[in-house]
């Protein structure tokens, strides 16, 4: 039997006032009262949804997978045509979130990453297959530039290399209130890129 609308929409408010929470005050630092108040929901109902907070972080998780490719990847895929400038495009979104917070933007899923319990299997893995998903967008445009690369270059091994350059500037801007961090590093990233791609020139001559 479907859901009524009601029942959706406090299930809607819970995880979105859950998502916004632990992003800005983690996981262990928001607590049951802190989330009851701003999704404005009592306990039955939340418990009529979610056997546990952890249950909640779960379902935070999910959302976020599939969110990726709306929120984050087609927007920068649609702006830019060419697959190098595409990947550079998903960077500079997250440049304009560290902008739009005064540098105080963390990215949620690299905070939960440190935070969570290592014990807590499936939350680590809800938050690998965000990044594997993130990692297999990046992938989607390397494929695309492969025969401009080097013979031998590990797609998979570069695309985690973006993501780590991304997940680390973030953190690097954040401690030093500042964007220069992620914009060294986005640089150094993309003359990484253009040292590949010569390379993979000479050697198709």
């Amino acid at each position: 039997m479907p859901a009524s609308k009601n029942s959706t929409s406090t299930r809607d408010r819970l995880i979105d006032s859950a998502r916004f929470l632990f992003w800005e005050r983690g996981f262990a630092g928001t607590s049951m009262a802190e989330l009851l108040a701003h999704a404005e929901v009592n306990s039955g109902s939340f418990y009529h949804f979610f056997d546990s907070k952890e249950a909640l972080l779960r379902a935070v998780l999910e959302q976020y997978c599939e969110l990726l490719r709306p929120m984050v990847v087609d927007p920068a895929f649609a702006s830019a045509p060419k697959p190098l400038e595409r990947v550079f495009a998903i960077l500079a979104g997250y440049r304009q979130r560290i902008l739009a917070t005064g540098c105080q933007y963390g990215c949620p899923l690299g905070r939960l990453a440190l935070e969570i319990d290592p014990e807590n299997a499936p939350a680590h893995n809800l938050i690998a297959r965000n990044f594997q998903g993130w990692i297999e967008a990046v992938g989607e445009c390397l494929i695309e530039m492969k025969s401009s690369m080097p013979r031998g270059t590990d797609l998979d091994a570069l695309a985690t290399f973006v993501l780590v350059t991304m997940e680390g500037g973030v953190m690097l801007s954040r401690s030093y209130r500042s964007v220069e961090p992620f914009d060294r590093a986005v640089a150094q990233l993309r003359e990484h890129f253009r040292l590949l791609l010569a390379f993979g020139k000479t050697k198709t001559r």
